[in-house]
């Protein structure tokens, strides 16, 4: 094992020989193991030594990877049994999904000898929808009711109805619980089934309610706010609710569709700066409706807003205005969401933003990079210096500059750029904080790459 604290940098190198590569590898290091797992591109005999790698940490990181190749993740069913579970289960990346495997791997996997193996490939993100439509008459039950979860919106009103009466109570169940917003009946039905389970809320709010249903549920007092959530709830009891002495029901009735702006600000309501909301139902489902957007990216109410601003149908003018919020999660959300969040609005958020989230602004194509030099190469606060590094104008001397800064963070920017001359890309290798990212840059001689792995005692 190597103590050298470059050398795990070279395994993001995108320049990186694969002889260079299959000598990290043989480390059989976790973190190097991640680092070839997720390169955009991997050598084909570095991606054969990790197929067929003996130690299973090393194969997983290959099937838990966002950026492997689906091909590559799909060959580890030839492997060991055991490399069948994370293929099935395979990556999670934030709030996105990964290209599907081919489907030759789904049939393996949905017909694998392992109970685990199936449950996880049915219950993956990825598995495409022309796979799943034939899981709706499936013999056995599990298969079906994922048909409901999954596909519903693809399937035939007859195969909606067979699965409507199926045999199954837990695939009629969830069958129903995708009819309920369009059907009453279901929607009583559910209300009683349902009474002591914890799904109870959800069919309030989502199910369509008949006024006796409504009425009833009103006078039990159970659920409220989740009752005033469901827009098939009568405007008329609805506004029994306004004065209600729990602020979550006051909320929820503020934000209902029917109610104008006037209406909205004679409740009683509040939304902080740290509440989390989900997005209201009723603007998601009118989402290409740009009236209706632009109505709640106009008003006043801060959850109409929020539900606004993660629309990607939202109108230009509407990104515009909302990209200006006072309200912060307002502008977070649009950059997160909307396809053409403004270019500004995105470094802002990135440079004075607190969440977690605003780190990963700085991967969206519409980020800014042209003038960022000029804007920044001065700046007083250390991750705006290191932005400067992305203006393709930025000259070599500059990105020297930036690789002799005082703050790690900025170094470490300098130092993965390919226009820093190779003397001081070499020299930054010795850095403690930024070598790895030095032994990343693409412009480091292959000849310099093997030399690191020399000195780090590494075997040839």
């Amino acid at each position: 094992m190597t103590t050298h604290h470059a050398v795990a940098g070279l395994a993001s190198n995108p320049a990186a020989p694969a002889g260079v590569l299959l000598r990290l590898l043989a480390l059989n290091d976790d973190w190097i193991a991640y680092r070839l797992s997720w390169r955009e591109r991997l050598p084909g005999e570095v991606a054969e030594a990790m197929l067929t790698h003996p130690d299973r940490r090393v194969r997983h990181k290959l099937a838990e990877s966002a950026n492997a190749d689906p091909e590559l993740r799909a060959r580890l069913l030839d492997g060991p049994a055991s490399d069948a579970v994370v293929v099935a289960h395979g990556p999670m990346p934030y709030r996105t999904t990964v290209p599907p495997l081919p489907d030759w791997a789904y049939e393996r996997l949905l017909n694998h000898e392992r109970g685990m193996v199936r449950y996880e490939t049915l219950h993956s993100p990825s598995v495409p929808v022309h796979i799943l439509l034939p899981f709706a008459q499936h013999p056995h039950p599990p298969f079906r009711e994922t048909a409901c979860r999954r596909v519903w919106h693809a399937l035939t009103d007859d195969i909606r109805a067979a699965l409507l009466a199926d045999t199954d109570p837990a695939v009629r169940q969830a069958a129903a619980l995708h009819a309920m917003p369009d059907d009453e009946e279901r929607t009583t039905e559910l209300v009683e089934a349902f009474a002591d389970d914890w799904r109870f809320g959800q069919v309030v709010e989502r199910g369509r309610l008949g006024r006796a249903v409504a009425e009833r549920l009103l006078a039990e007092g159970r659920a409220l706010a989740p009752l005033a959530r469901n827009p098939t709830f009568p405007a008329d009891l609805a506004s029994e609710l306004a004065g209600h002495e729990d602020p979550a029901v006051r909320l929820a009735v503020s934000a209902r569709p029917e109610l104008s702006e006037e209406q909205r600000a004679a409740i009683d309501w509040e939304v902080g700066p740290e509440d989390r909301l989900d997005t209201l139902r009723w603007v998601w489902d009118a989402r290409t409706d740009a009236e209706v957007l632009r109505g709640c990216a106009t008003s006043a109410h801060t959850w109409l807003r929020r539900s606004a601003a993660v629309c990607p149908e939202l109108p230009d003018d509407c990104v515009e205005l909302l990209a200006g919020d006072a309200d912060f999660a307002v502008r977070l959300l649009l950059a997160e969401f909307h396809p053409q969040a403004p270019p500004e609005l995105l470094l802002d958020l990135y440079l004075h933003g607190t969440h977690r989230a605003v780190a990963m602004l700085s991967a969206k194509p519409r980020f800014p990079a042209a003038g960022l030099a000029a804007r920044f190469a001065r700046a007083k606060d250390p991750r705006a210096r290191a932005l400067a590094v992305r203006d393709p104008d930025a000259t070599p001397e500059l990105v020297e500059q930036l690789s002799r800064d005082r703050d790690g963070e900025v170094r470490a920017a300098a130092a993965s750029d390919p226009r820093l001359p190779v003397p001081r890309v070499v020299e930054l290798l010795e850095d403690p904080q930024v070598g790895s990212a030095a032994a990343a840059n693409p412009a480091l001689p292959a000849a310099q790459m093997a030399a690191l792995l020399d000195r780090a005692g590494v075997a040839g």
